[in-house]
Formats: C-alpha cells, sequence, structure tokens
C-alpha cells in the first residue's frame, strides 16, 4: 500500500514537474493571464460530464439492482472516476464501479457487462470521431503527414472491434479451449467449473444488456458522445483561453495520443507521459511556453479536479477498506 501512494504521489509531482521544467520562465505569466471565467467554465465541464455518465449508468442497469437516482448515480461515477485517476493504468476503476453495484444490489455478472457495454459505446464513439476528423481533415488545410496519427488508433478500434464480434461467435469453442488449457495446467476441476459458470453468465447478462430497446440504446450512445466531445474540449478551451490559435481537431488528436503514452509510464493518471507527448505535439504549433501552460491547466482539471472532488464521494460511497484494498492489489501488481 505505501508503494502504490508513493507512486500516487510521483504521478501528482510530475504532473506540474514536466511542464515546469519544458515551459521555461514564461510558463508562469501564461498561467497568470488565463481568465477564470474560462477555468470555472472547463470545472462545470466536467461536473456535466459526471452526470451525463450518470445518466448512461443508469439506463444500461435499465431497473436491474433497484431504483438508483441521478444523485447517487453521479456519485457512482466520482468515486469510479477517482479511482480511475488514483491507480496505474485507471485499473481501479472497474473494480469500483464493479464493487459499488454490487452494493446496490446488481450481480457481479450483470455489473461486468454494463461496465462491458459501457466501453463498447465508448469504443463506437472514438472510432466514428476519427473517421470524421479524417474526413474534416481531407476538406481543410490539415497536415496530412500526420495522418498516422488518426490511421494508427483507428486500426486498433477496428481491430478491437473485429477481436469482440469472433469471440461472440466462437464463444464455445473458446469455453472448451480454454477448459483444456486449464486442464493442462492442472486448475482443480472445481475452479474450472467455477470459471466456465461465471463465462456463461457474463454472455448472458451481455446479451439482456445489448437487447435494451434500440431508443435506449441510442440514447446511451448519444449520452456518451455528449460526455466525451465535452471532456476533450478542455484541452480547446485551455489553448484559446491563452490566446492561442488552434484546430479543435487537432486537441483531440493530442489528447487520445497523449493519454494513451500516459499509460506506458505505471503511474496514475498516466502522469509523465501525458505531459510530455502532449507539450511535445503542442509545442511547435503554440510554442513551448504556451503549450506548457495548457497542458498544466488541462491536467488541473482532467486530473487534479477529479482528484479532489471524488476523494470524499470514493471515502463516503466505497469506504477506506476499499481504497487499501485497490492500493494493495495495485501495488502488488507493479
Amino acid at each position: 500500500m505505501n508503494r502504490a501512494l508513493w507512486l500516487l504521489g510521483a504521478g501528482l509531482v510530475m504532473v506540474i514537474a514536466i511542464p515546469l521544467v519544458l515551459g521555461g520562465s514564461g510558463l508562469g505569466g501564461q498561467l497568470r493571464q488565463f481568465p477564470l471565467d474560462t477555468f470555472l467554465l472547463m470545472l462545470g465541464m466536467i461536473v456535466m460530464c459526471w452526470n451525463l455518465n450518470a445518466g448512461r449508468l443508469r439506463l444500461l442497469l435499465a431497473g436491474r439492482g433497484g431504483h438508483l437516482g441521478q444523485r447517487r448515480a453521479v456519485g457512482m461515477v466520482m468515486a469510479t472516476e477517482f479511482a480511475i485517476s488514483a491507480t496505474p493504468g485507471g485499473s481501479g476503476g472497474p473494480l469500483t464501479l464493479m464493487g459499488l453495484l454490487s452494493r446496490q444490489g446488481v450481480r457481479p455478472a450483470q455489473a461486468t457487462a454494463v461496465f462491458a457495454v459501457d466501453q463498447i459505446t465508448d469504443m463506437l464513439f472514438f472510432l466514428s470521431a476519427l473517421a470524421s476528423i479524417g474526413l474534416y481533415a481531407l476538406s481543410h488545410t490539415i497536415d496530412l503527414r500526420l495522418g498516422w496519427m488518426l490511421a494508427v488508433p483507428a486500426l486498433l478500434l477496428i481491430i478491437g472491434f473485429g477481436l469482440l464480434a469472433a469471440l461472440g461467435k466462437h464463444h464455445r469453442r473458446l469455453l472448451k479451449t480454454s477448459g483444456r488449457l486449464l486442464r493442462w495446467l492442472k486448475v482443480r476441476h472445481r475452479s474450472r467449473v467455477k470459471l466456465a459458470r461465471g463465462l456463461i453468465h457474463f454472455r448472458h447478462a451481455l446479451v439482456e444488456t445489448l437487447a435494451l430497446p434500440r431508443l435506449t440504446l441510442s440514447l446511451i450512445f448519444l449520452l456518451c458522445c455528449a460526455h466525451w466531445l465535452l471532456r476533450y474540449s478542455i484541452l480547446y478551451l485551455a489553448v484559446s483561453g491563452l490566446g492561442q490559435d488552434i484546430d479543435w481537431s487537432w486537441t483531440f488528436i493530442v489528447q487520445m495520443l497523449s493519454l494513451a503514452a500516459g499509460q506506458l509510464t505505471l503511474l496514475p493518471g498516466g502522469a509523465g507521459g501525458a505531459e510530455l507527448s502532449s507539450t511535445a505535439l503542442l509545442s511547435p504549433m503554440i510554442g513551448a511556453a504556451s503549450a506548457a501552460a495548457a497542458v498544466v491547466i488541462w491536467r488541473a482539471v482532467t486530473f487534479y479536479f477529479y482528484l479532489i472532488a471524488g476523494a470524499p464521494v470514493f471515502f463516503v460511497m466505497a469506504g477506506r477498506s476499499m481504497l487499501g484494498s485497490l492500493l494493495k492489489r495495485r501495488s502488488a501488481a507493479t
């Protein structure tokens, strides 16, 4: 647990330290001139994101686990986002959400299915967004030499959808193959049966979730789009608030690549990698000082604010025992 806390502390320091080093002496002046009303607007957008995700969660549950009000759903989302920001690779987020749903009375298979469909809608949004930005790039003055920024993540998403489709179509073969593998590894028969039963229950819960009315699924996807469009407009507002002109699509791509690079650091919130890559991508367009200032503001809103606002909610809803369990598990893994 101590090791996990050290990792979190290192992440908090690197979020600020890297932009300070890369921004140079002009960073302070850039931050002082940033409009307060724009910063408050950005915080308000994050609060709206929490409410949108809470609405999506309520629709996905569709009454399973009893009545879930908007206020409690927002609390679940805030606690989950806190766990994502506080653990390496965001791995604590799914465990927190499923733990909270379990306390709500949702069965583990149903909670896992809800999380899986939530992730599928996210993937579908990003694939759609990349395709739209690609079409936009073809008709506007955007450097086409950077097309790999669109092609690589789009290809990975397409491969991901292909794997999901293959798993869904050949799930029986997967169960048989995994059973033989576990038997070869000398896993006990009872454990193999328990795992197979869990996978079957998960598949049934997934089919049940995907069988929601089309109108409900469409609304879930619209809420997903609204959330990510707001969330990925934060960096654009940070750059614009500093008096710099940049295309929104560039800030979208920068955030996608930077957050992906941040996962390689194995620090909470992708600290270090996200700051280094985003500053490097923005500097040629708006200058080092402005890029570093924009990154500091962006991360203050999408990292520090998630920790500060989410921590008390997490402790109220999940409790110290769940936090200790998460930190110990991630510390052992790293």
